[in-house]
């Protein structure tokens, strides 16, 4: 007999939170699921841990990058040889700085037909195209070395959100999002929707997004379906900031408290959209976490093809 099952994916923030208050005001039996994307700051681990004595067990997913991480391991040891040592173009590219759809909301005119003078140099162009610089084909020498350095980091650690930005060679950033869909959507489907699914279970997935945390978010429907087959509701849609902390002292349930020290996120710290000033009080609160990312970017690096990686690369 096919059962309903309401599915809340609960990240310790003040939204997911006030979800799953207001599915029980609502007399909803919800399973809420944490992924632990290994970027959590401890005392979100802890306030999960407050929410689970509060309200009820939570049960804990996490990403595993150890076959993505062998597969890459076997692509740098059979395909690297040749790749690094042949030369790479250079080409006009989108400003990763300018919005989309283009300068002051002008659609961009196609890329400057002439190449630099000097094709080895980043240059800004017109319309917003900058010059993404040729690079010149390794010797074999420097190819070995590099191949060896790579094979010789790329080794899983365990924690998630660092073994995926090994497998990627780089950082996530705010125009190639991947940790949103490795860490939380993928793990999701994979460990917690398709069971039930398989098991012949209707889904609802309950998630708290806000219109009024961005014009995307505003454009999504209050229920939809997917092709996978689970259905997704956002009863919070409409929600705004001051409701979402009302809901939490109405039921006498404490927020996150690190919304009282300064910052807007508290899933990822830092999380890849963190501003500058909230980067400050991370920085001045917790500089260990800092600390952190400084080691992780070194470990990215040696793994990375050319030798570097930045995870605010815009900053």
């Amino acid at each position: 007999m096919q059962k309903l099952i309401n599915v809340i994916s609960l990240s310790g923030g003040k939204d997911s939170t006030a979800l799953w208050l207001y599915a029980l005001e609502q007399g909803v039996d919800l399973m809420p699921v944490f992924a632990d994307t290994g970027n959590e700051h401890e005392k979100t681990y802890e306030y999960i841990e407050y929410l689970e004595k509060e309200l009820g067990p939570i049960r804990r997913i996490k990403a595993g990058f150890t076959e993505q991480i062998e597969n890459r391991r076997q692509y740098v040891t059979n395909y690297w040889p040749d790749k690094l040592r042949k030369d790479i173009p250079g080409k006009w590219v989108i400003d990763p700085g300018v919005p989309t759809e283009g300068l002051d909301g002008v659609l961009l005119d196609d890329p400057p037909e002439v190449e630099p003078n000097d094709p080895l140099k980043e240059y800004k162009g017109v319309y917003g195209w900058i010059w993404r610089p040729a690079i010149n084909g390794m010797s074999n020498q420097e190819a070995e070395e590099t191949i060896n350095r790579v094979l010789e980091a790329l080794i899983p650690t365990g924690n998630p959100f660092l073994d995926l930005c090994m497998w990627k060679g780089r950082f996530p950033s705010t125009k190639a999002r991947f940790c949103t869909v490795e860490l939380k959507v993928r793990p999701f489907f994979d460990q917690v929707y398709l069971p039930l699914i398989e098991g012949g279970h209707h889904i609802i997935s309950w998630q708290g997004v806000r219109a009024q945390e961005s014009y995307a978010r505003s454009k999504l429907p209050e229920r939809e379906g997917t092709p996978e087959g689970y259905e997704i509701y956002r009863p919070l849609l409409n929600w705004k900031v001051e409701e979402v902390f009302a809901m939490h002292d109405k039921h006498g349930i404490e927020p996150n408290p690190l919304y009282k020290e300064g910052m807007g996120r508290v899933g990822c710290m830092p999380c890849i959209n963190t501003g500058k000033a909230e980067l400050f009080e991370i920085a001045r609160r917790y500089p260990e976490e800092v600390a952190r990312i400084a080691r992780w970017e070194e470990i990215v690096k040696q793994v990375s093809k050319r030798n570097g990686a930045s995870f605010f690369a815009n900053l």
